[in-house]
C-alpha cells in the first residue's frame, strides 16, 4: 500500500529549506492507522516477543500504544525534560536544527525486556540514538527501532547501525 498518499508535505516548515512530513491526514483514516499497525508488526525480526514498546514524544505516541496493544505489550514513554513525573534517566543528543534532551522513569524497563522503540519520523537519528541508550542503560533489549517515515538524505540510519531499522515510508 502507497501510504506517502497519506502524508502532507509542508514546504520551509518549521524553517526555510526544510520540508515538513504532517502525518495527521493519515490518522483521519481509522482503516489506514490499522493498516500501518499491521505492516509495522508484520515486519519485527524474527517475530521476537516484545515486552515494552517505546513511544518517543510527541508524536511516536500516536501509534507505540496501538502497536503496543496488538503485540500484548507494555507502553513506555519517552520524554522531553520535566514532563515525567518520577524518577528519570536522560540523554542529551543533537537534532538536525539543534540540540535537545529526552528523559525516560528509571523503572519503564526491566532487565532483560524485549523492546520496540517507535517514532513518527527517521532524520538524523540523534532522537532514536539516545533513546536506544535510555533502553540500554535500563538494562533493555532493542529489538527494532521503526518508523512511519524516514527521510534518507539526513542519513539517521547510520547511527543505528547496530540495530535492525524498519521504516513504512522513505523519502
Amino acid at each position: 500500500m502507497d501510504f506517502k498518499q497519506y502524508i502532507r508535505e509542508i514546504p520551509d516548515f518549521p524553517k526555510p529549506g526544510i520540508s515538513y512530513k504532517d502525518i495527521t491526514p493519515l490518522f483521519l483514516e481509522p482503516q489506514i492507522v490499522s493498516l500501518c499497525v499491521e505492516a509495522i508488526c508484520d515486519n519485527i525480526p524474527n517475530q521476537k516477543q516484545i515486552h515494552k514498546v517505546v513511544g518517543i514524544e510527541s508524536r511516536g505516541f500516536l501509534l507505540s500504544t496501538l502497536i503496543a496493544q496488538k503485540l500484548n505489550a507494555g507502553v513506555v514513554l519517552i520524554r522531553k525534560p520535566g514532563k515525567l513525573p518520577y524518577k528519570t534517566h536522560k540523554r542529551s543528543y543533537k537534532l538536525e536544527y539543534g540540540e535537545d534532551t529526552i528523559e525516560m522513569h528509571i523503572d519503564a524497563i526491566n532487565k532483560g525486556d524485549n523492546v520496540l522503540i517507535h517514532d513518527d519520523v527517521l532524520a538524523t537519528g540523534g532522537t532514536a540514538k539516545a533513546a536506544n541508550e535510555l533502553v540500554k542503560i535500563s538494562g533493555g533489549n532493542v529489538i527494532q527501532n521503526n518508523f512511519l517515515i524516514e527521510l534518507g538524505a539526513l542519513k539517521g540510519r547510520q547511527l543505528l547501525s547496530e540495530e535492525d531499522v524498519f521504516s513504512l515510508m522513505k523519502y
